[in-house]
């Protein structure tokens, strides 16, 4: 017998294995190290769980300095918070995540404040803090801790604009919640008793005025946007209710018709596909939206406008204007405002695609001068009960976002998950347990003794 070539076989045999081992040593340690220098995964929920929002990638994107995020807790916890900041720590090479253990760590925790579940953002010497594991509130303590300043937006009050501080459906105390957690301070401001504004406001927001505002007050708004100021101006259409009527306010509307804005006496109404939404026909819809920096990341979103007027828009020889949300072809401009809609009236109504919002620059010596306005055919789509609708508030805080030169804010912003929980009445929790108790297991038993049966 060749022992020679049984040995020969062997050690080729044993090559063979050894290499095939080592390269698949080799392609695990690979697959290893690309896995944790490139974490990927894919999203496949409807309503995308498990996936960060636009902004927060924005923001993780443009980091130009090193940003940590702290995490304290018992470490068992540490599992939970995981969930969710490891997606932060996979965004950017600047953004890093560390989980700190209160009990090895007490002095530590006791200098920075943490107390269980506590989440602290920190850039260099700035220490800004999460007030609870959600994307919206780290993603809004990451943005605090990335602005070095902090600019004021103020609300025009005594004109009959929308409540500030009141916790109403009608109130603005949430967008004045949602403008804090971007960072900006916000204040009310009385109308001007003379032509000018008060200091310090970075933007002004004129809400749904009821009522005729003084001339004084017109031509401070004026001034300041042609000195360089920025204004978001939203106005109802002058309905003739029986409670709370809305005035023509002609001298502001003369002002925004100067600029190139013209509100026009009417109302949109959704009509057709808008309104099977589930929202009344009082309420428009925007499907549809231009490149500007404030629509150009919201394709696919919708926005309400409850009771809406439309807009011209058309640049001047000292404006740059253009229109930034607008309805379907199918909605329809009706100019009664009083009183009952008839078939006649809807019949006499223009079908078009109506302007719903308008955006546009007074042109000053340099672009950096320039005077912003943004104009809304509506105040009521930034109110509580509005605020909360798809693109709401995305398109709102993208307003005050451009105005305020802020336009790496403007994105889709974090929301809530959509709640999907399983509601059933008693009678179909009888049927469900019945048949996943019973029913189902002896089909099964008696599938089997048929089986049984017949191969006996």
């Amino acid at each position: 017998m060749n022992t020679n070539w049984i040995k020969t076989r062997q050690t080729k045999f044993a090559a063979y294995a050894a290499a095939y081992i080592v390269v698949v040593l080799a392609v695990l340690a690979t697959g290893n190290w690309l896995a944790n220098r490139h974490n990927k995964s894919f999203d496949a929920t409807s309503n995308k769980r498990y996936s960060l929002s636009d902004q927060t990638v924005k923001l993780a994107s443009n980091l130009k300095d090193e940003v940590t995020i702290q995490y304290y807790d018992d470490p068992r916890k540490f599992t939970t918070a995981r969930d969710l900041l490891d997606r932060y720590d996979n965004l950017s090479a600047k953004l890093k995540v560390e989980y700190v253990d209160l009990l090895k760590n007490p002095q530590r925790a006791r200098d920075i404040g943490a107390r269980d579940g506590s989440i602290f953002l920190l850039r260099g010497e700035k220490l800004q803090e999460a007030r609870s594991l959600t994307e919206e509130e780290v993603t809004s303590a990451l943005i605090r801790v990335l602005k070095t300043t902090e600019k004021t937006v103020c609300f025009m009050q005594g004109g009959g604009e929308h409540p500030l501080e009141e916790a109403t459906p009608e109130s603005y105390s949430g967008a004045k919640e949602q403008l804090e957690k971007n960072n900006y301070k916000v204040q009310s401001i009385e109308l001007p008793n003379k032509a000018e504004m008060p200091q310090g406001c970075a933007v002004v927001v004129v809400g749904g005025p009821r009522y005729e505002y003084p001339q004084a007050a017109v031509d401070a708004l004026k001034g300041y946007v042609e000195n360089g100021g920025r204004v978001l101006v939203m106005v109802d259409p002058p309905l003739k209710t029986r409670k709370n009527p809305v005035a023509e306010n002609a001298a502001l509307m003369g002002v925004l018709a100067g600029w190139g804005v013209t509100a026009n006496k009417n109302q949109v109404l959704s009509v057709g596909l808008e309104a099977l939404a589930g929202l009344g026909s009082e309420v428009a819809l925007s499907s549809s939206y231009t490149v500007h920096p404030i629509v150009r990341e919201m394709r696919g979103a919708r926005v309400a406008f409850p009771l809406t007027r439309s807009l011209t828009a058309a640049s001047t020889e000292k404006t740059t204007v253009e229109a930034i949300a607008m309805t379907s072809k199918s909605s329809i401009a009706v100019t009664k405002l009083g009183g009952e809609l008839s078939e006649a009236d809807l019949e006499a109504g223009q079908a078009d695609a109506h302007v719903l919002a308008a955006a546009g620059s007074y042109k000053r010596n340099t672009p950096a001068d320039e005077g912003r306005f943004v104009v809304a055919g509506t105040s009521e789509f930034a109110a509580n009960y509005a605020l909360r609708y798809i693109g709401n508030r995305d398109l709102f805080l993208n307003m005050v976002n451009w105005l305020a030169s802020d336009e790496d804010l403007i994105s889709i912003r974090p929301k809530d998950p959509d709640d999907r929980r399983l509601e059933m009445t008693r009678a179909q929790a009888l049927v469900l347990k019945t048949t996943s108790q019973f029913v189902i297991p002896i089909g099964i038993i008696l599938v089997g003794v048929m089986v049984w049966w017949r191969r006996r």
